[in-house]
């Protein structure tokens, strides 16, 4: 770039990098999903996943190395966590997806590896440039964050960059939630409830999906899915909901629910006036679908706990 100043153009060379994410794996399902895993460093290794349809591409991007909340259905949890990614390692998925497919990519959803609310300061600028119109230019009702409630990043995503927002509920009471969801601990479902209600204010119906797994004998009954109604009736929450199959995955501990319940939970749904959607289950033959997003991750979060869990029998025999 000769029009840049001699010295200007130095300290670039100095400071800084432009390089594609390094690709280990490449993986293509036989309902032409594809996957891929790419290399962040200190070995970590982080997926990515394109869904194909007929009328659109949606691109699955992770947000973390890892993931801190842990929900138990899902495996990226079951691995801990590293790091955050930074903002070029986010919106570096999709920059080598949109050179290396024959489709475009039409929709961003963060919800691959991570909670992305946990990573705001390299999130926002990521879905700011996804929005550009000088960069990607995709819509703000198709690129979609999904969190499973971290409620103050959610008042500040809604001041800062407002897209389309997904919620992973996943049970209609504190006392389910606690477990399936462990972040609830800490912003039970009344906290949520008035966040949700607070993003979507300016615009109801346009933002907000509750995404619910569909766990065997957990959260599937009928009379959960009375309880999921009474609690956004009672909270007034504009929604939808996707209702998503259980992906299973190596001792998970979890079961499929089985497809008349699901059929019936979507049912009782839609009969009491809500959007209904039923996941279309994509890539489980590459580990791709839904909750069985991996990676290959050094957890740091084990490790820190181990430390914490030795005992101290002098001064400075910990660190």
């Amino acid at each position: 770039m000769t029009d840049l100043a001699k010295d200007f153009r130095a300290g670039l060379q100095q400071d800084a990098v432009i390089l594609p994410p390094a690709v280990l794996q490449d993986h293509v399902s036989a309902d032409g999903t594809r996957k891929w895993l790419f290399d962040v460093g200190n070995g970590n290794a982080i997926e990515t996943v394109f869904i194909p349809e007929t009328d659109r591409g949606t691109l699955c991007v992770s947000s973390q190395a890892g993931c801190t909340v842990a929900c138990p259905f899902c495996s990226t949890g079951r691995q801990g966590f590293n790091r955050n990614l930074t903002t070029a390692e986010i919106v570096g998925q999709l920059w080598w997806a949109r050179h290396e497919l024959q489709q475009p990519v039409t929709n961003v959803v963060m919800m691959g590896m991570g909670e992305p609310l946990l990573n705001y300061d390299q999130l926002v600028p990521a879905l700011q440039l996804m929005l550009d119109d000088d960069a990607y230019g995709l819509s703000r009702r198709k690129v979609t964050v999904s969190t499973s409630g971290v409620v103050p990043m959610m008042d500040r995503l809604a001041r800062d960059c407002p897209v389309a927002l997904a919620v992973s509920l996943h049970a209609p009471t504190d006392a389910l939630r606690d477990v399936l969801v462990p972040l609830n601990k800490k912003y039970p479902l009344k906290d949520l409830m008035a966040a949700i209600r607070r993003y979507s204010a300016p615009a109801p119906r346009d933002f907000i999906t509750f995404e619910y797994v569909m766990l065997d004998a957990v959260n599937d009954s009928l009379e959960h899915a009375r309880a999921l109604v009474r609690l956004v009736k009672t909270e007034e929450i504009s929604c939808k909901f996707n209702l998503i199959p259980f992906n299973p995955f190596p001792n998970s501990g979890y079961r499929k629910s089985p497809w008349s319940k699901v059929r019936a939970f979507a049912d009782l749904l839609t009969q009491e006036g809500f959007v209904t959607t039923i996941r279309k289950t994509r890539g489980d033959d590459i580990d791709a679908a839904c909750g069985q997003l991996a990676g290959d991750i050094q957890d740091r979060t084990r490790i820190t706990q181990k430390l914490k869990s030795v005992p101290i029998v002098e001064k400075g025999a910990t660190s």
